[in-house]
């Protein structure tokens, strides 16, 4: 709760950036016509973090870029440029597809019936049964469905 208190102050030097802040996680949004601010930006969270008795982490920051074009940005000094990030538990590519966490939902989904199976076998009831069912197999499937089913595809749907 106090992180969410503290960044209440950290804003972008550039207009069109953008701090999306959630819980203790940060993501900085830079669009393409601002790509010449990101050194600017991430040197200002220094100041602002000491301000704030708060210790950046760089080993657990990265950058992706969701870009169309073959030019892409030089490297940031200490940040590794991903091809793939999970924001808020969802995981999503630098082309704008989730099938990697279709693929994870999936694999996890198989897990938890798989261990239904051995639930039913040691002589657990239908009813709960069901009842463990929609509270974890339907809850993985669901969470956050809204924001990322619209990046999925025809096969990912599919495999759903």
């Amino acid at each position: 709760m106090s992180y969410v208190v503290n960044a209440g102050d950290l804003t972008p030097l550039t207009l069109g950036n953008v701090f999306c802040k959630y819980a203790d996680d940060t993501y900085l949004v830079i669009p393409a016509s601002n790509v010449d601010s990101r050194t600017r930006e991430i040197e200002n969270i220094r100041p602002w973090s000491c301000a704030n008795n708060l210790n950046p982490n760089l080993k657990k920051s990265s950058e992706i870029v969701f870009v169309d074009s073959i030019q892409l940005p030089s490297l940031l000094e200490g940040i590794p440029r991903v091809c793939s990030l999970k924001i808020l538990g969802i995981t999503i590519n630098n082309h704008f597809s989730v099938s990697e966490h279709v693929s994870c939902v999936i694999g996890k989904s198989a897990q938890t019936i798989q261990a239904l199976g051995i639930l039913r076998s040691h002589g657990l009831c239908n009813d709960a049964l069901h009842l463990v069912y929609r509270s974890t197999v339907i809850g993985k499937l669901l969470y956050a469905v809204s924001a990322w089913w619209g990046f999925t595809s025809a096969a990912d749907r599919q495999r759903m």
